[in-house]
């Protein structure tokens, strides 16, 4: 569990991170370079869960020796099943990352939502529903090892 306090925000008591797979941990199918590690690292602390419609079809072979629970979506429901899903775990206890039109209601349900813009891009719609906006997966386990970035970025 991570505890971080933002003044001016309630306290976030984080047990899970919510993670888009595509665009967000991985690139064309394969994860971004080092992110297996990472996720290695921050499982000490949260339980790490990676939400996929799986549009290559590789996550679990990509992902089989990480510390994740890979969790399959429809193809046509995204959506509600990402914003669903989130419930199910407690949204007042997750941080949710992504970059695609079909995390929108993930990051703004989640107690913390984070927006990437990477190689594959990101959807404009995530500028107004995460709270923090990255140009890189790493910098999200950089928040995450170095809280006070949040707060320096969050606090009123």
């Amino acid at each position: 569990m991570l505890d971080i306090h933002i003044p001016g925000r309630d306290p976030l008591c984080l047990e899970h991170l919510l993670l888009d797979y595509n665009g967000t941990l991985a690139e064309d199918g394969r994860p971004i370079p080092g992110i297996c590690q990472r996720i290695q690292r921050i499982s000490r602390d949260l339980t790490v869960h990676v939400i996929t419609a799986d549009t290559f079809g590789t996550v679990e072979a990509q992902l089989a020796d990480t510390p994740c629970r890979i969790v399959r979506i429809p193809e046509p429901d995204q959506i509600p099943a990402k914003a669903d899903y989130l419930e199910k775990l407690g949204a007042s206890r997750t941080l949710a990352c992504g970059n695609g039109a079909n995390d929108e209601a993930m990051l703004k349900a989640a107690a913390m939502g984070v927006a990437v813009l990477q190689a594959e891009g990101m959807a404009p719609a995530l500028v107004m529903a995460a709270d923090i906006l990255i140009t890189d997966i790493h910098h999200l386990f950089d928040l995450l090892e170095k809280p006070n970035r949040m707060v320096a970025t969050l606090r009123r």
